[in-house]
């Protein structure tokens, strides 16, 4: 079926599009204002393959909300220490790092799972208690490893996360409610969509920050995907360890690994330097490419 090829090739497509970006990122970047509309279609053809009871059933089993706030605020910010450290990295560049290790998990972890057939309802559940407790958990974490506490915005972070993910979620759950049958017939070009809006926005997100790109020494690059993909194998690994499905292992790898580093570069401006804004800059980037990639591993998978 031509759809499912199409589908099967998403890591292709986002590393076009994110070498096209690259390369002219003048004709990339006017189309950045697109970028939320993207994220809230994506959330709603999510919301649009759940039901009611998938929530329900999550909130039965916390453990595996539980692992991952553990993971996600222990290793992270002490990989990204650790890692900064044996790289020689600049005190600049140190407290970027454990920045982008310290906040919550991202809203990309949700396309991301959707994407790689993980357990959406788990991953969604994940973002929102990860956000909640990052109220707490990133100011501490910064001053415990950086010296330094940083306010986080809360208010801001929760309504930014009721306007682009509950919200469309809520609204693709009450349509599958009314229109099941119909949706489950076009689920495949579902996915579709949701896999040309995340190449889209990794393309835009590529061109916002080309200068960046091309600027930065090459052992920051390699710090920075060492620290991505120490959350993804360790977040997987340790799942697994602790006795989960593979479904659950990937939604917890996925959400461990993918920081919301907007939120990241927002501190660091506030309270750093434009120096220390460039990890979560680039972790950015990154992180979408190296998710795609594993989801178009993953959704090969049986």
């Amino acid at each position: 079926m031509m759809i499912a090829r199409i589908n099967t090739l998403f890591p292709l497509w986002a590393l076009l599009f994110s070498i096209l970006a690259y390369s002219v990122p003048e004709h990339i970047v006017p189309y950045k204002a697109y970028i939320t509309p993207l994220l809230v279609a994506i959330m709603f053809f999510m919301g649009v393959t759940l039901r009611l009871e998938d929530f329900a059933r999550v909130l039965k089993k916390p453990k595996p909300i539980i692992l991952t706030i553990l993971l996600q605020f222990t290793i992270m910010p002490l990989a990204a220490l650790l890692l900064s450290k044996a790289l020689g990295f600049s005190t600049e560049l140190l407290i970027g790092m454990v920045l982008v290790g310290a906040v919550s998990g991202g809203t990309a972890s949700n396309v991301i799972t959707y994407l790689a057939k993980g357990d959406v309802a788990l991953s969604i559940t994940m973002t929102i208690t990860s956000t909640l407790l990052s109220i707490v958990a990133t100011p501490f974490l910064s001053l415990l490893y950086v010296g330094q506490t940083v306010p986080v915005p809360a208010s801001d972070m929760l309504i930014s996360i009721l306007q682009l993910v509950l919200a469309p979620v809520f609204v693709g759950v009450i349509v599958n409610y009314f229109l099941h049958r119909f949706i489950k017939r076009y689920e495949p070009y579902l996915a579709t969509l949701s896999m040309l809006a995340i190449v889209l926005i990794i393309a835009i997100v590529v061109a916002l920050n080309q200068g960046r790109i091309a600027s930065i020494g090459l052992m920051v690059i390699v710090g920075i995907m060492l620290h991505n993909l120490t959350g993804l194998f360790s977040g997987y690994w340790i799942a697994r360890f602790m006795g989960f499905e593979h479904k659950i292992c990937k939604t917890i790898a996925i959400e461990v690994g993918m920081q919301n580093s907007g939120l990241a570069v927002a501190l660091a401006m506030k309270y750093f330097t434009p120096l220390s804004a460039l990890p979560g800059a680039i972790f950015s980037v990154w992180h979408n490419i190296s998710g795609a990639l594993l989801a178009g591993y993953w959704s090969r998978q049986k």
